[in-house]
């Protein structure tokens, strides 16, 4: 027979789980309680994607360039008289130049951009319902009761 028979609303079996009986007639009930069990885990909440983009801009340059060109000078000799018969032989060739704008493209580097990451550190406040078990003395009667420790948490 259990010293507890009658006290608590349970049947004798369901008291005998809950409690462990020491000698002299004593008995403890396990008083139980809820803590947060706290885990964390890395969840990818986007991405960032960088690259080019092709900009076409007209670009107008002024160009000096060179030309060169023939001046004729004429004089009038007063009639001298000349020792060369007159042929058709005789004529003279000057090569006239001219600067020609050639253009042409090539690539240099004008910068460059680089990323990282880096971890930042919050604070995020939880919370949460915690249960806990407190003795409960239910006195049938008028016994004398001793509680030592009081309440517990």
């Amino acid at each position: 027979m259990s010293v507890l028979e009658g006290v608590f609303e349970k049947h004798d079996d369901d008291i005998k789980k809950e409690t462990k009986e020491i000698k002299d007639d004593a008995i403890k009930l396990s008083l139980r309680k809820e803590e947060l069990d706290i885990a964390k885990n890395s969840v990818q909440k986007g991405e960032v994607e960088f690259g080019k983009e092709i900009i076409e801009e007209q670009k107008t340059v002024d160009v000096p360039v060179t030309r060169e060109e023939v001046v004729i000078e004429r004089k009038s000799l007063n009639n001298e008289a000349s020792d060369s018969p007159i042929t058709d032989e005789q004529s003279i060739k000057i090569p006239v130049n001219e600067e020609k704008v050639h253009v042409d493209k090539h690539t240099v580097v004008t910068g460059e951009i680089s990323a990282h990451k880096h971890a930042i550190e919050d604070t995020e406040h939880i919370e949460e319902t915690l249960k806990r078990e407190e003795a409960q003395i239910n006195k049938v009667g008028n016994p004398d009761v001793v509680d030592i420790g009081g309440h517990h948490e």
